[in-house]
């Protein structure tokens, strides 16, 4: 029954775990680029990287023997025994890489080094060699890899739209990029330049990737310790975002994902922004290699720490001290409250004891107090009011509850309806969303999507990776009534939303947008119908205001009239129900 695998099926499986998508082998490819001591490094793209990705840099190089060998399994030069894995400090050292490239795609290495004549050109082709002769090479290496999963189609089909895929590509290369001033990159995608950026410091290389004005926005942070040094920067609470993308963490010059570090900067920013918002940052930590623990997971973006609470604390403070000292945030105060403070007693006084006085004669009942008790009832309907919108002919039922006639709103959230054995309760929001969503879907099928120009057009500015993917989904948008266009370097400006949208939040409507389309598990699989959620929840979010009963009637009518009235798109309960046996039981 158990038999061993073929070594072919053996690299693809192993293969999987590396090389997920075109963007894990950009992340690969640069790494070693980096480790080959390059001072230029180039990235070429075609197809989102389906057809082409290619890094060129002007490194050590390589001799005919280690380009033969690299892409053998577990190939590295970075390590010789166990001992080295507890001081790594280089970008790649498990051998998996180029080997797991090599079985999934056709690739062709071009490399030479600076004491040699002559370069070597080495063409492999699902794990097999297919060429190896010497060639015409500057110095440094060059590999390509084209037809990505073509021997595995099934795995081809799962790569997500070319705006998606680019964009995480984007995000690789910045995350690369960003630790790496003192090299230049160069990205091309489809033959146009998507990014040029010479050697700089830090901040300006922030810059040069999301632009100018985020040299205004930057707050530094430098601290060192005998633990580990921080430097880099957060983004002034004003610039925070409804999306995590402008998160970045490196360690010993290595993009790192960790949720404690990342909490500890939530904490400091909790009570500067909204709790839908989320802090911006570029944090760089500096450890010592016999501290940390970076061969835990395939992709190398996982890290242990050695003492881990110790780096929290040390990444709080020292963020909430930068924040203070560019007076963004107050600092601590350790002086003593003086609103408690009495003034000393003269000479000759005493303190007086309190007393509460009593009317004994009051008697609520009499005549005369009437008309306050009534005052105070109608303060009482006043205010009971303010949650339910009561119906104009309440006091025409005789609290006799119809199942047709009668709705009550509730904190502008919900409707409560009366049916024959029970109530319904109607979440208001879901149900303007579910019946837009399916509005909009019907009018994009037909193509009869109207749109409404803005008085003012919406600016959005959107870090380079989401204007790339923004512009993937233009035409989607502009069919279902949403007109942009390009402004400026890395912005786009809104013209236009769908007939009633008009009074949408437009800048919180692409955020969300851009960042529904990114959600791998998202339930929608089209791009316009993740665009039709968003259009039709930023609208949802303009109906939560007080209705009269006529427009709970409209309403309801309208969400019973959907093809899905009782859930929404995303399987969410837009209506549910009590029934008569779950009131009484509330009273017994």
């Amino acid at each position: 029954m158990i038999e061993l695998l073929s070594e072919h099926v053996a690299n693809q499986i192993a293969a999987g775990e590396v090389i997920q998508r075109p963007a894990s082998a950009v992340k690969e490819l640069l790494e070693n680029a980096i480790d080959a001591q390059s001072t230029k490094v180039q990235l070429i793209v075609k197809d989102a990287g389906a057809s082409l990705v290619q890094v060129m840099d002007n490194g050590m190089g390589m001799t005919k023997e280690d380009a033969e060998i690299c892409f053998k399994k577990h190939a590295t030069s970075k390590i010789k025994n166990t001992n080295d894995l507890f001081s790594i400090s280089s970008k790649g050292f498990r051998g998996e890489a180029l080997s797991s490239i090599a079985a999934v795609s056709q690739v062709e290495l071009k490399t030479k080094k600076i004491e040699s004549d002559i370069g070597h050109q080495v063409k492999i082709e699902a794990s097999k060699l297919v060429s190896s002769e010497p060639c015409a090479f500057s110095n440094g290496t060059s590999i390509s890899m084209r037809n990505l999963f073509f021997n595995v189609p099934a795995r081809r089909n799962f790569l997500k739209s070319k705006g998606v895929e680019t964009k995480h590509i984007i995000d690789e290369f910045h995350r690369v990029a960003l630790t790496h001033p003192e090299i230049h990159f160069t990205m091309h995608h489809n033959n146009n330049v998507v990014f040029d950026l010479p050697i700089t410091n830090t901040r300006q290389r922030i810059v040069s990737i999301f632009g100018k004005k985020y040299n205004e926005r930057l707050v530094p942070v430098d601290e060192e310790t005998s633990i580990t040094k921080i430097s880099g920067f957060v983004l002034k609470p004003e610039f925070s975002k409804r999306t995590r993308g402008e998160q970045f963490l490196f360690i010993n010059n290595r993009f790192i994902r960790n949720n404690s570090i990342n909490h500890a900067i939530k904490v400091v920013f909790k009570d500067l922004i909204g709790n839908d918002s989320y802090p911006s940052y570029f944090i760089y930590l500096t450890v010592p290699l016999d501290s940390i623990d970076v061969n835990i997971h395939p992709s190398k973006t996982e890290i242990k720490f050695e003492d881990e609470r110790a780096v929290y604390e040390l990444v709080k403070s020292s963020v909430r001290s930068s924040l203070s000292r560019n007076n963004i945030a107050p600092s601590i105060d350790f002086n003593p409250e003086t609103s408690f403070d009495f003034p000393p007693l003269k000479p000759g006084e005493s303190i007086k004891i309190p007393s509460i006085k009593v009317d004994t004669n009051y008697n609520p009942f009499k005549k005369e107090n009437q008309s306050q008790i009534s005052g105070n009832i109608d303060l009482l309907k006043d205010n009971f009011q303010k949650e339910f919108e009561i119906p104009e002919n309440f006091k025409e039922q005789n609290d006799v509850l119809p199942s047709s006639n009668l709705f009550l709103q509730f904190n502008k959230r919900y409707i409560v309806a009366a049916k024959k054995n029970g109530l319904l309760i109607i979440d208001i929001f879901r149900a303007h969303q579910q019946i837009k969503f399916e509005e909009l879907k019907q009018m994009y099928d037909n193509g009869e999507v109207l749109s409404q120009k803005l008085l003012l057009p919406i600016e959005v500015e959107l870090n380079p990776s989401d204007f790339v993917l923004c512009m993937e989904i233009k035409e989607e948008l502009e069919r279902l009534g949403v007109e942009i266009d390009q402004f400026g370097k890395n912005s786009i400006v809104i013209n236009s939303f769908p007939n009633k949208s008009e009074n949408m939040d437009g800048k919180k409507f692409i955020e969300d947008c851009l960042e529904n389309i990114k959600n791998s598990n998202d339930e929608f699989k089209k791009p316009y119908d993740k665009i039709a959620w968003n259009l039709s929840k930023n609208y949802a979010h303009s109906r939560l205001i007080a209705m009269n009963s006529k427009e709970m009637a409209h309403l309801t009518d309208c969400l019973f009239s959907c093809k899905s009235p009782l859930q929404n798109s995303k399987g969410l309960s837009i209506v549910k129900e009590i029934n008569q046996e779950e009131i009484i039981k509330k009273f017994n």
